[in-house]
């Protein structure tokens, strides 16, 4: 069991001590990227060795039909000679292994692409070298999507909107109080309210949560990334964003910390455990459309990858595969699309950023 001092935790106290209560999203930043203790910057934390399991370290299958999905929307691109396939968050670098092995059978596609890795974590980014080095394709690495060169894009991220900081208030007599870290009573990291509420919240949240009654609980994101997709994608480019959360707007506290494949207190051992909030792709999609971008979906997880074929390609492995890696492919692919309140199928959306012209995206021609 972890300690419960981290180094993350007596620096977290230091700057509480002098700007008072920390607002929850930044406690959640320094815990994910702090330069020298983010959750983030010294390890690689998926596997069974690691935290948590993402969709691409379940099965290849993930990552081949997103490949698939790349090639089928450069072709409705007008197939441009110089195209940016890009990914937030890659990871250790196992989607766009799979979808690019994947997309060599779209003619074209592979000698047209170059491939722009979006990744804030040093350890990580080794790890991706490391695992595609092989592909003989020109690879470069960015901290942020900004410094990605403009121009025909195809976009992917697979659960990392759910890492970006997530701002809470929750709901008093007297108006919206923006939720912070603090110390205790009894010395221990709390949640609290801070004193003031905060002006004219209420007149900026979604119709329908304005009556909310007090206790409620709100939770936003900063608009960056979804204004930079829109702005990016409203010409000339789509793409295709994967994760965990809820299609309309909502009420709840959904913060959450995993380590060692169980969740735990997100205030305990600062920077030893994953934090994550649930997505709001409403509001997601609204901040890109306002660019100028159309919005397909969201749909499930579930929906997508049904349409895209997954159920096929599942029985063309199976079809050379022994019987034990037969039945780990069946298992496989029962988790991604599992149905229920915690099935991946369900929890999962995904939801597509287009240039108006493209059309329908594959896989969300009936949403």
């Amino acid at each position: 069991m972890a300690e419960q001092h981290s180094p993350l935790d007596a620096e977290i106290r230091r700057l509480i001590g002098i700007a008072g209560p920390m607002p929850v999203a930044e406690y959640m930043r320094l815990c994910l990227t702090h330069p020298q203790y983010g959750y983030y910057m010294n390890r690689d934390p998926l596997g069974a060795g690691g935290d948590f399991v993402t969709s691409p370290e379940i099965s290849q299958m993930f990552g081949e039909l997103i490949g698939l999905w790349m090639g089928a929307v450069w072709e409705q691109m007008g197939a441009p000679e110089n195209v940016r396939v890009v990914e937030l968050g890659p990871g250790r670098g196992t989607l766009m292994h799979d979808a690019l092995r994947a997309a060599k059978i779209v003619e074209g596609f592979r000698n047209a692409l170059v491939v722009h890795l979006v990744e804030v974590s040093p350890a990580l980014q080794q790890v991706q070298q490391r695992m595609l080095e092989r592909l003989d394709v020109p690879i470069l690495w960015h901290s942020t999507l900004e410094e990605v060169p403009s121009g025909p894009s195809i976009i992917v991220a697979n659960e990392f909107v759910d890492t970006l900081p997530v701002h809470q208030a929750v709901k008093q007599a007297d108006g919206w109080h923006e939720r912070a870290i603090d110390i205790g009573p009894d010395g221990a990291l709390v949640i609290v309210a801070q004193r003031e509420p905060m002006a004219h919240f209420a007149a900026a949240l979604p119709r329908a949560l304005r009556q909310a009654p007090d206790g409620a609980i709100f939770e936003w994101r900063a608009d960056s990334l979804a204004l930079e997709l829109g702005r990016r994608l409203r010409e000339q480019g789509a793409a295709l964003i994967i994760d965990y959360g809820h299609a309309q707007y909502g009420l709840g506290d959904t913060l959450q910390a995993v380590a060692g494949h169980s969740f735990t207190d997100p205030l305990r051992a600062p920077g030893r455990a994953d934090l994550t909030a649930h997505v709001d792709f409403e509001a997601f999609g609204q901040c890109a459309e306002s660019m100028g971008a159309r919005i397909h979906g969201p749909i499930r997880q579930r929906d997508l990858f049904l349409r895209l074929g997954i159920v096929q390609r599942a029985s063309a492995l199976k079809a050379n595969a022994s019987p034990q890696k037969a039945v780990d492919i069946d298992t496989a692919l029962a988790r991604l699309i599992a149905e229920g309140a915690r099935g991946m199928g369900d929890l999962f959306k995904a939801i597509g950023i287009a240039a108006p012209r493209l059309g329908s995206l594959p896989g969300f021609e009936e949403a």
